[in-house]
C-alpha cells in the first residue's frame, strides 16, 4: 500500500516531463501543473479575463451577499468564508516559505500569476456547483459539488442509477484527502504550541480534539464559528503585515525589483534558478488556492444565492484573497528581512526568525497563534466540505455523517501526537485525484457556467 501511494504521488506531483533550459538545467512539469495551468489559461480566455474585468463586481457582490432567503441557510458570503477557511491554512505560512526557499523571490511572481489564472477556474467550478446543487434534508439549505455535477454529466436524468463511477471516485478521493489533512493539522498545531509555549503535545491535542468535537458534532455550529474566526484571523495577519511593510517602506522598491528580476532574470535563466522559481511558485499557488481541485465547490453549492454566476464570482475572489493577499503577506514578512539573517534557514525556523527580526520574541508567539487559528479553521472547513461527499456516497443520514466526523477527529488526535509521512502523502494523493476527476467534468460542462455568466452580465446591464 505504501509503495502504491508513493507511485501515485510521484505520477501526480512528480516531474513527469522535463524541459531543457539554458545552462544545462531543466524545468520539471508535474501532471497536475500541466493540467491546471492550461485550464486556467483556457477559462481565463473563455470568461474574457474575468479576474481583471469583473473584479469590481466581485467586491460589490461580496458586500451584498450576507442575506439568506430562509433562516438557517448558508449565504453567499458564508460560503466564501468557509472556502477561505480551507484555502487559508498552514500552506499560506510554511508553504510560501518553502516556495521562496527553493525558488527564490521570483517564485512570488509565478504564485501571483497562477492565482490570477486560477480565479477563472474557481469561478467555473463554483458556478457549476450552484447549477447542480440539491436540497439538503439533514442540515437544511443545499449541498452539492463535483460529485453531483459529475453524476449529472454521466447519468441520464431519467435513469435509476444512484451513483456514477467517476462521481464516487471523486467523493472517495475527497474523504481520503481530508483525513490526511486532518492529521497534518493536528501535527501542525501541537508542534507550534510546543515550540512557542512548551506545551506537551498530549495536552494541546486533547484540548484541540475536544473543542473541535463540540463544534463539528453540533448541527450548523461550524458555519457560525467560521463566520467569527476566519475574518478575525485573516484581518489580524493582514494588518500585522501592513504594519511591517509600513515600517520597511523604503525597502519595497528593492523587494519588488528582486521579485521580478529573479522571475525573469538572465542570471536565473542560465543557472536554472528561473525553473525553480516557476515551478515552486506554480506549485505553491496551485496547492494554496485549490482552484480546479473541486474542494471549494462543496462549499459554493451550499450558498443560497439568487444567481449561480454570483457564487462563481465570490469564489474567484476567494482565490485572490488567499494568494494575492495572504500568501503575499507571508512573502513580504520574509523578503523584508536582510538575507544574511535568514540564510540557510527553512520552514518554521525561517518564518520565526523573520518575525523575530520585525517585532522581537512576540513575533514567534504571534505566528504560533495564527498558525493554530489557520489550521483549526481549515479542519472545520474540510468537515463542511465532506458533508456533500458523504451524502452522495452513503445517502442523507446522520450515522454516516457522524462516523466520518469521528474518523477525522481520530486522525486529528493521531496527527497531534506524531507525524506520519504516509498520511501526509495520502492527503496529497487525494487532492491530486480529486483534481483529475473534477477537471474531467469542467471542460464538457463549462458552457453551462459560461452561459450563466453571460446571462448574469446581461441582467446586470438591464
Amino acid at each position: 500500500m505504501l509503495k502504491l501511494i508513493t507511485v501515485v504521488y510521484d505520477f501526480l506531483w512528480g516531474d513527469l516531463v522535463r524541459i531543457p533550459l539554458p545552462g544545462g538545467s531543466s524545468l520539471g512539469l508535474s501532471l497536475l501543473v500541466m493540467i491546471l495551468i492550461p485550464a486556467g489559461i483556457y477559462f481565463t480566455i473563455r470568461t474574457r479575463f474575468l479576474p481583471f474585468r469583473l473584479f469590481p463586481e466581485m467586491i460589490k457582490i461580496t458586500l451584498k451577499s450576507n442575506q439568506t432567503t430562509k433562516k438557517g441557510n448558508v449565504s453567499g458570503l458564508q460560503a466564501l468564508i468557509i472556502s477561505t477557511a480551507c484555502r487559508v491554512g498552514m500552506g499560506n505560512l510554511v508553504g510560501v516559505v518553502a516556495a521562496i526557499s527553493a525558488g527564490g523571490a521570483g517564485a512570488v511572481f509565478w504564485m501571483w500569476l497562477i492565482a490570477l489564472l486560477g480565479s477563472s477556474t474557481a469561478s467555473i467550478e463554483a458556478t457549476l456547483a450552484q447549477i447542480y446543487k440539491e436540497k439538503d434534508p439533514l442540515y437544511g439549505g443545499y449541498h452539492g459539488g463535483p460529485a453531483y455535477y459529475l453524476h449529472a454529466l454521466f447519468v441520464p436524468k431519467n435513469s435509476r442509477r444512484k451513483h456514477s463511477v467517476l462521481a464516487v471516485l471523486f467523493a472517495l478521493s475527497g474523504l481520503i484527502c481530508w483525513c490526511g489533512i486532518s492529521q497534518v493539522i493536528g501535527n501542525s498545531v501541537s508542534s507550534s504550541l510546543q515550540n512557542a509555549f512548551n506545551i506537551p503535545p498530549l495536552y494541546s491535542t486533547v484540548v484541540l480534539v475536544v473543542i473541535a468535537a463540540i463544534i463539528v458534532l453540533r448541527k450548523n455550529a461550524t458555519v457560525h464559528v467560521l463566520d467569527v474566526v476566519v475574518p478575525i484571523m485573516a484581518a489580524c495577519y493582514f494588518f500585522f503585515t501592513v504594519y511591517v511593510i509600513i515600517r520597511n517602506a523604503g525597502q519595497l522598491p528593492d523587494v519588488f525589483s528582486r521579485i521580478f528580476s529573479e522571475a525573469f532574470g538572465f542570471r536565473q535563466a542560465v543557472s536554472g534558478g528561473i525553473g525553480a522559481a516557476i515551478m515552486n511558485g506554480a506549485k505553491r499557488g496551485l496547492f494554496s488556492n485549490e482552484a480546479g481541485s473541486g474542494s471549494a465547490p462543496c462549499a459554493a453549492a451550499a450558498a443560497d444565492i439568487d444567481h449561480p454566476a454570483k457564487e462563481g464570482l465570490l469564489q474567484a475572489l476567494g482565490v485572490f484573497i488567499d494568494t494575492i493577499v495572504i500568501c503575499t503577506c507571508s512573502a513580504m514578512i520574509m523578503l523584508l528581512v536582510p538575507e544574511e539573517l535568514i540564510s540557510g534557514l527553512e520552514g518554521m525556523d525561517l518564518l520565526q526568525a523573520a518575525m523575530r527580526y520585525h517585532i522581537g520574541e512576540f513575533g514567534v508567539i504571534f505566528i504560533a497563534v495564527i498558525l493554530v487559528l489557520f489550521s483549526f479553521s481549515t479542519f472545520l472547513g474540510i468537515l463542511f466540505y465532506a458533508r456533500s461527499n458523504v451524502a452522495y456516497l452513503f445517502g442523507n443520514n446522520w450515522i454516516s455523517q457522524t462516523l466520518y466526523k469521528a474518523l477525522d477527529l481520530i486522525m486529528l488526535f493521531i496527527g497531534g501526537m506524531a507525524a506520519y509521512q504516509f498520511v501526509w502523502d495520502l492527503g496529497d494523493v487525494g487532492v491530486g485525484l480529486m483534481t483529475i476527476f473534477n477537471m474531467i467534468a469542467l471542460f464538457p460542462l463549462a458552457p453551462k457556467a459560461l452561459d450563466a455568466l453571460r446571462e448574469y452580465e446581461g441582467l446586470k446591464h438591464q
